[in-house]
């Protein structure tokens, strides 16, 4: 499992949304939260 960057959900990154930034994955639990993310990615990416 992995957390949605943007509400901490777990989801499964089998099924979920993602979106790359700096090389990474990251893993949503819904559109709206890849949407949040895109807009501004440094503030949920993680070090």
């Amino acid at each position: 499992m992995e957390k949605d960057p943007v509400c901490g959900m777990d989801v499964d990154p089998k099924t979920a949304l993602n979106a790359v930034h700096e090389g990474r994955s990251y893993y949503f639990c819904s559109p709206g939260c890849k949407k949040q993310f895109e807009e501004n990615p440094t503030q949920y990416a993680k070090a």
